[in-house]
């Protein structure tokens, strides 16, 4: 089954559905071309006026073009640097840039992700940095960056990101959970066990009572290993 994810290469492939979903909705007025100055967007990728197709990657690279575009003539749109780091991620996910038999990124790959990262601090700055309940738009972003992150290797953005996916969610709240568990792992990775252990007292909380036991032991086992939570950080996050 596609949802079967113990497979490296099942787990790409419904990483880039994801994304691809991802593309078309946090960057809609820039795909249809809206406020770039330019005609076409989202259906013009897919046709390239007419011309044969060159596959996922020139999709990829041309709907990265319309988002670097828009932040050129926006830089104060959130929208557009969210777009922006969407269009990061799915470049690095294409083409050369990434090895989906390896699971291995290209230097123009990590570049690419490197480049998703400052689009993400971008979007933050415009924000004014400020988290905010119940923000949909925050929550996603945040996950995104975190995966941008992850794939990086930089525990401490990653961590940070999912802070900002927690701070979404309201006190006490199940759609919590998720945000908490990972900020624990994302810490636990970059060797912060006071934020990876105050994370994880909330994951816990959050946890439904049959099931506290199993997640509080695997906390305490990630946190005494990086490498364990780093793994756990990438398969659960």
């Amino acid at each position: 089954m596609l949802f079967d994810l113990r497979s490296r290469g099942r787990r790409h492939t419904v990483r880039v559905i994801y994304l691809f979903l991802a593309l078309v909705m946090a960057g809609g007025l820039v795909l249809v071309g809206v406020g770039t100055g330019s005609s076409g967007g989202l259906l013009n990728a897919f046709t390239n006026g007419g011309s044969g197709g060159g596959g996922g990657s020139q999709f990829a690279d041309q709907v990265l073009h319309k988002a670097i575009k828009a932040t050129e003539k926006n830089p104060q749109s959130a929208s557009n640097w969210s777009s922006l780091l969407v269009a990061r991620l799915s470049a690095a996910d294409s083409g050369s840039n990434y090895n989906s038999t390896t699971g291995v990124y290209s230097a123009s790959g990590k570049k690419q992700l490197q480049q998703g990262a400052v689009a993400w601090q971008h979007y933050l700055k415009v924000r004014g940095n400020r988290p905010a309940l119940g923000d949909s738009s925050l929550l996603g972003n945040a996950s995104i960056a975190a995966s941008v992150y992850q794939k990086l290797g930089q525990w401490g953005g990653a961590a940070s990101a999912w802070e900002y996916a927690a701070t979404t969610q309201p006190s006490g709240s199940s759609s919590a959970l998720k945000p908490f568990e990972c900020l624990a792992f994302a810490s636990y990775a970059g060797k912060d066990t006071n934020k990876g252990d105050l994370a994880a007292a909330q994951a816990v909380k959050l946890t439904p009572k049959l099931q506290r036991l199993t997640l509080s032991s695997t906390f305490k086992q990630v946190k005494s290993s990086a490498s364990s939570a780093q793994e756990a950080l990438i398969q659960e996050c």
